[in-house]
């Protein structure tokens, strides 16, 4: 039994990390915490959990929470996470962060979130929480990188064929999409219910900061430099996440070779569906899983690839709970299925 503890744990990745935690028989609860005006039972802030959490959601006292588990969740905003995973590693804890603080180097890092590190040890220590690249990394890991939700999906999608895109050298385009979870729990207005029901909207095109850990990865898996176009939008629905991606080149192999290495890499992989040629996934295929559904297909010249995950799930807290799994030595489909 291990024992864990959510730090941020009212927001929405926070709320979905201690759902997915609290169905894993290998793991206990500890510890609650985020800036609440009061503390009170988890239970009470979210009936759901009522008579399944106990617990209450504390104010974060770093000491109290190191004290009571092993493996500390960092469910905070971008820039917040660095000030307090270094703490937790000096006290012995493991640590998943779910923000984008541990997943860049730190140039290309301090570029796009428009601030120094303060921790350049932990960048160099972090093992970018993919599972399909990183599974024997994640094993020894003290810091793991939790991917970005819309890096999950495009990486996943682009990565068995990265290395022969980047060769050949084509534009790459990425056409996201995303529900409004994908923003967290903040009162902003462009997320109002007003600005986002019956709308849709493009928002950062190619200069949103999930796109540098995109390039970023699939250059590191490829070993090639790779660069795509991004283009994410917002649009009126709660969870969930469809990208589509137009790879275009002179070359592309026939539909049946590109299905074969897309089978060859995640055949085996619990948590990726592979449709065959032609057959495209659609969201509702994975609303409250943990999977990843890839689908392709090729006409004219163009390869059109179609990545679906569930933003809140394989695109933040089920991944970071598959992270865990790894990294305990449990079966990495504990709570996940």
């Amino acid at each position: 039994m291990i024992k864990v503890a959510v730090v941020g744990a009212t927001g929405y990745t926070g709320e979905e990390l201690v759902e997915v935690l609290n169905k894993n028989p290998e793991v206990e609860i500890t510890s609650l915490s985020a800036i609440v005006d009061r503390e009170r039972p988890f239970g009470e802030m979210f009936p759901r959990f009522g008579k399944k959490i106990s617990l209450p959601c504390e104010k974060l006292d770093v000491d109290k929470v190191a004290s009571a588990c092993d493996i500390v969740f960092l469910a905070l905003p971008h820039t917040v996470s660095m000030k307090f995973a270094p703490v937790f590693l000096s006290k012995g804890k493991k640590v998943v962060d779910l923000s984008a603080d541990y997943r860049l180097p730190q140039d290309v890092y301090e570029k796009w979130y428009g601030l120094e590190h303060s921790d350049a040890a932990g960048i160099k220590e972090a093992v970018y929480g993919l599972p399909e690249l990183n599974r024997s990394r994640l094993r020894d890991a003290r810091l793991v990188a939790n991917p970005g939700c819309y890096p999950t999906s495009v990486i996943l999608a682009l990565m068995p064929l990265a290395r022969d895109i980047a060769e050949k050298g084509p534009d790459v385009v990425v056409d996201s999409k995303s529900g409004a979870t994908g923003a967290g729990r903040k009162a902003a207005i462009p997320l109002a219910f007003g600005e986002v029901d019956s709308n849709m909207k493009c928002y950062k095109a190619n200069a949103h900061q999930h796109m540098p850990e995109m390039e970023h990865i699939l250059s590191v898996s490829s070993g090639k430099d790779f660069r795509l176009n991004f283009t994410p939008h917002l649009v009126p629905m709660r969870r969930g996440i469809l990208s589509t991606i137009y790879v275009k080149h002179a070359s592309l192999p026939r539909e049946e070779e590109i299905y074969s290495m897309y089978l060859e890499k995640y055949d085996s992989e619990p948590f990726v569906r592979v449709r065959p040629p032609g057959e495209i996934p659609e969201l509702k295929d994975v609303a409250g899983t943990n999977f990843c559904d890839i689908g392709f297909t090729v006409a004219s010249g163009m390869l059109v690839v179609v990545s679906v995950i569930d933003n809140l799930l394989k695109g933040a807290s089920g991944q970071a709970a598959q992270n865990m799994n790894i990294m305990c030595g449990f079966d990495e489909r504990q709570g996940l299925l």
